[in-house]
């Protein structure tokens, strides 16, 4: 059974979300403010979260980034906020999707069956090979990145990013085509999402040697993970 943390401080919304997702068989927890919530994250090792942006004691943006200096759990952020640019502040800092109030629980519904399908689908991903690019090193079968023996820490949406441009080297692939292999074909949000995820992953292997790969930005074209194959 899948375990979801709902964290809202609308008791109300929280209880209708715990209902519709225990209709669907998940395990809920629930949490009502900022302060507390990762040691209830730690405690409870939820498979995905429902976070709140606009909580008391402290934000969701600060939770989400606790979160992710942690592990990569798929995180959904909930909001009032329809606006764009707090959209893209969402997937900056690694959420995995954003839903904006007033939502429709079946929605909300939909929305982690198909971030935990994408998760579930990325990971099983079972090419039993292990591409070695200088010190960086992909591994299909575990789904894991190291560089210099150490570990590579990425949200799952990320990390399924860059390993499929570095299953398909020296390949070019356009916005479009990233977020049908990543994201979905039922992804209706903008590009940009693209973008932001190269940005962080660039930040993540930062101590990768340019001489050995890195992912090429190919204007008007799109990304490539240019590397010498030995």
């Amino acid at each position: 059974m899948k375990k979801v943390l709902i964290i809202e401080d609308e008791q109300a919304i929280s209880m209708v979300l715990k209902a519709y997702l225990q209709r669907d068989g998940f395990e809920i927890f629930q949490h009502y403010e900022g302060i507390g919530a990762i040691d209830v994250f730690e405690e409870k090792k939820p498979d995905l979260v429902l976070l709140d942006v606009m909580l008391p004691g402290k934000d969701g943006w600060h939770i989400l980034k606790e979160i992710r200096q942690k592990n990569a759990c798929p995180v959904i952020m909930l909001t009032a906020l329809g606006d764009v640019d707090y959209r893209l502040s969402g997937f900056k800092s690694g959420a995995d999707d954003y839903i904006s109030k007033p939502f429709i629980a079946e929605e909300v519904v939909a929305r982690v069956h198909a971030v935990l399908r994408r998760s579930a689908s990325s990971s099983s991903t079972n090419t039993a090979n292990i591409r070695q690019y200088g010190n960086l090193r992909a591994d299909f079968s575990s789904y894991t990145i190291q560089l210099n023996g150490e570990e590579i820490s990425l949200t799952p949406r990320d990390l399924s990013l860059f390993l499929f441009l570095a299953k398909n080297p020296n390949q070019i692939f356009t916005r479009d085509q990233l977020i049908d292999q990543v994201w979905g074909m039922d992804y209706d949000g903008s590009d940009r999402a693209v973008d932001l995820a190269i940005k962080r992953i660039r930040k993540a292997l930062e101590k990768w040697p340019a001489a050995e790969g890195e992912i090429k930005t190919l204007r008007g074209m799109g990304y490539q993970l240019s590397v010498s194959e030995n």
